[in-house]
């Protein structure tokens, strides 16, 4: 077990130093539902545990890549009470590791939850919150930037630390982080923050992309525990206060209970308007910091994402599932998870199929915007079994 003997100092004020022992842990959100991947992505079944990926589950995939640097018992991930036996025996994660949430409160209640958590168990510990939704690669390049980010913590203890990915088009449905002042850590730079961005419109993401200074908001952190919590408590009191009942009654018997009544009723926000942006503005007392992660960053959030991260055939399939023919057919996207199941076509172009047992969907590839649509119709037609 790698031991961080940590060097507390206050924010900006050399000096005053304190050492003490610190323990990194990292936390995978994996809370969504991803309607954009119906009818593969169910309730019962949510995107993040779809084994599309070369076999393996998104969540798998998250938490290899945090397992490359940290042990087993300090990954936690914080998703929906639905997911929890799933998310268990999947991961094989010690049963307090997997924390459930029995309603969806947004991002800032999902981060608080496990911070809460963790400073119970730790008072000194630092946390990477990272994502459950995303292909990221080489994992060493991600392993060496949450590493960095740890660094940074030891050397300004009130750090919120962000991660900003190299833009590589002018994306509009993206938030932007506004890159600051330099600052060397054991001779690698980060970044104070100037300002968070919002989705902006196409000429103005044109305009962030050339000026080099804005890079794409990850959605991933490192902070201390107490730190995040502290901002909670300053900006959104009404969680930071349920949040550490439930800290408190974890790990007893009581956990299950107090989730149970106090998490339903924690105000829904998210961890962006929450916490970074008033910190990004001077309020608080911590600061705001980016480390750059030069990493492939795909979001699989619907099924023509799948093809930027998918091996293509001769012809730019994108496929996904073990029995498939096609014959003059190009540009298309095809899965399924029924090994005995042949998926044929002939002559068609730049199509979504996608086949499971008792549903199958038929989209052009340009119509996929309304797979969410049509996973509601199927919900309110035919019933739960097809949600």
């Amino acid at each position: 077990m790698r031991h961080i003997w940590l060097r507390l100092l206050h924010l900006g004020k050399p000096g005053g130093c304190v050492y003490k022992l610190c323990m990194e842990y990292g936390v995978i959100m994996a809370g969504g539902s991803g309607t954009r991947l119906w009818p593969m992505s169910r309730a019962t079944q949510p995107k993040q545990l779809l084994s599309i990926i070369g076999g393996k589950s998104l969540l798998r995939l998250s938490f290899e890549r945090l397992a490359s640097f940290l042990p087993t018992q300090r990954i936690l991930v914080c998703t929906s009470s639905a997911y929890a036996g799933q998310v268990q025996r999947e991961l094989g994660l010690p049963e307090g590791n997997v924390l459930g949430e029995p309603t969806g409160r947004d991002t800032a209640n999902a981060i608080g939850f496990p911070a809460a958590v963790l400073l119970k168990r730790d008072q000194d510990a630092v946390m990477a919150v990272v994502t459950a939704d995303h292909v990221i690669r080489p994992v060493e390049r991600f392993a060496r930037s949450i590493q960095l980010a740890f660094r940074v913590v030891q050397r300004y203890r009130n750090a919120l630390i962000t991660f900003g990915i190299r833009p590589t088009f002018a994306h509009t449905g993206l938030g932007y982080v506004h890159r600051g002042e330099v600052v060397k850590v054991d001779d690698q730079d980060a970044y104070f923050v100037k300002q968070f961005k919002e989705k902006p419109d196409l000429g103005t993401a044109q305009k962030y992309v050339a000026s080099g200074e804005y890079l794409w908001n990850s959605g991933m952190f490192v902070w201390r525990a107490e730190t995040i919590l502290g901002e909670l408590k300053e900006h959104l009191p009404g969680s930071y206060g349920g949040l550490m009942e439930i800290g408190q009654a974890w790990d007893t018997p009581r956990a299950q209970e107090v989730v149970g009544r106090v998490y339903p009723q924690l105000p829904k926000k998210s961890i962006d308007f929450a916490v970074m942006e008033p910190a990004s503005q001077g309020r608080g007392n911590a600061r705001v910091m980016m480390v750059d992660m030069p990493v492939e960053w795909f979001d699989v959030g619907s099924w023509p994402a799948l093809a930027d991260v998918l091996e293509r055939d001769a012809a730019r399939n994108t496929i996904s599932g073990p029995l498939t023919l096609l014959v003059d057919s190009r540009d298309n996207v095809i899965v399924s998870d029924d090994p005995r199941h042949l998926i044929s076509t002939v002559g068609i172009e730049k199509m979504i199929i996608v086949h499971t047992k008792n549903a199958t969907l038929i989209c052009p590839i340009d119509k996929s915007q309304r797979v969410k649509e049509m996973a509601e119709a199927a919900k309110a037609k035919y019933g739960a079994e097809y949600a």
